[in-house]
């Protein structure tokens, strides 16, 4: 069941990533994020309302709160970094994530196996590899690798907050709900001060309504990742459930190339082919 829904996590995360990645080639960033979160925020009320997911309010809710705050600041760090520095150097950094779920699962105890272990060895280096990382050409600002840094441990800390967010179904809808409240507020806040310092909210032909469908498909993605990646990491290890959901950069390169004819470099395909190994070893070991 971990790997089962580890795997839709990656599926999803990387589908939403390529999602919104189109659809800041035409509305800023943070509108996309705010927009996305507000639409998928709305809908998880109404979920919450049918299910009386009111009724497992209690403190778990503050892990909520923390990965709604900390979700957009990374975001909003990986963003800035790819406008500054190559695209072949942030993403095979910003998937150091694993690292942090990783790290508690073994403060808590966990110990993979040795399959597992070479399972998670052989997927992370996959999931690099198919970032297609640039080991030639012009040096990398410092910035942009701060930026990189501070996403990945953000996008990290999201992972592990969310898995404490919750222990049953109708929970998961509440603590979701919240996150995305949380996401809002904070991607709204942003988005005002960017604007307030000469900074674009919209298009120069103003909102594209025609997006709409889009940014809900987006923004309702990231919270149906969220929740597998929750079930995942509370039926099973959670350094197997990180490692796996971490699959999405490979998720997001596929979909590049199926849709935008983006070919492949060799270094990306034996990275995805990697990350395939690597996958089987963590759902058979």
């Amino acid at each position: 069941m971990t790997a089962f829904f580890a795997l839709a996590t990656s599926l999803l995360w990387g589908v939403a990533d390529f999602g919104g990645g189109l659809l800041t080639r035409r509305t800023p960033a943070l509108t996309v994020v705010v927009v996305s979160q507000g639409i998928a925020a709305a809908v998880l009320g109404a979920v919450v309302v049918a299910t009386g997911g009111w009724s497992e309010a209690g403190p778990q809710l503050w892990f909520a709160v923390a990965a709604g705050v900390v979700g957009p600041v990374a975001l909003f760090s990986f963003y800035k970094a790819l406008a500054l520095g190559p695209m072949g150097v942030v993403s095979p950094l910003a998937t150091l994530s694993v690292a942090v779920p990783v790290g508690v699962g073994l403060f808590l105890g966990e110990r993979p196996g040795l399959m597992q272990a070479a399972g998670i060895a052989v997927a992370v280096t996959g999931v690099v590899l198919a970032g297609g990382p640039q080991l030639r050409g012009a040096p990398v600002q410092r910035q942009t690798i701060l930026l990189t840094l501070i996403a990945a441990l953000g996008f990290g800390t999201v992972f592990a907050l969310i898995a404490e967010a919750s222990s049953s179904v109708t929970g998961l809808f509440l603590a979701l709900f919240v996150q995305r409240v949380t996401n809002v507020a904070t991607g709204g806040a942003a988005l005002y001060v960017s604007v307030r310092r000469g900074g674009v909210a919209l298009p120069e032909g103003g909102f594209l309504w025609g997006s709409l469908p889009a940014l809900a498909f987006v923004g309702l993605a990231d919270v149906a990742a969220n929740g597998t990646y929750s079930i995942a990491a509370q039926h099973g290890p959670v350094t197997v459930a990180a490692v796996l959901a971490s699959l999405y950069p490979v998720v997001t390169s596929l979909a590049a190339r199926g849709f935008l004819s983006e070919r492949l470099r060799v270094i990306q395909a034996a990275g995805a082919g990697l990350a395939l190994v690597g996958t089987l070893l963590l759902a058979t070991g």
